[in-house]
């Protein structure tokens, strides 16, 4: 049974480094107790959004991260989440600057 459950476990922790992506910020705004970000995710524009008075919500300057996309029903917002690191980042030991929901910027 070890082995099964040390097969899923390598299988999880696979599908979510996979869902990972380096992309550039743009802009961040605060608004209304809401923070956006629009960025660049392999010439498509993006944006993430959080709530202000969140923990991990943050207006971060415009350069390189990397995101993360979260499986379903993980994270606190009712959306995609995504966590965001910095260019770079060792994202399964290093610290997210932020927990983002995902939405498609037209």
């Amino acid at each position: 049974m070890g082995k099964h459950v040390l097969l899923i476990l390598f299988i999880a922790l696979t599908v979510w480094a996979q869902d990972k992506s380096q992309l550039t910020v743009k802009t961040a705004t605060t608004s209304n107790g809401v923070v956006v970000v629009t960025l660049m995710e392999n010439g498509t524009k993006l944006e993430l959004q959080c709530t202000a008075e969140q923990a991990w919500c943050n207006a971060v300057k415009a350069g390189d991260y990397q995101m993360v996309r979260l499986p379903k029903n993980h994270g606190m917002y009712d959306c995609q989440n995504v966590d965001l690191f910095p260019s770079g980042a060792d994202v399964e030991n290093d610290q997210k600057l932020g927990e983002y929901c995902l939405n498609n910027a037209s």
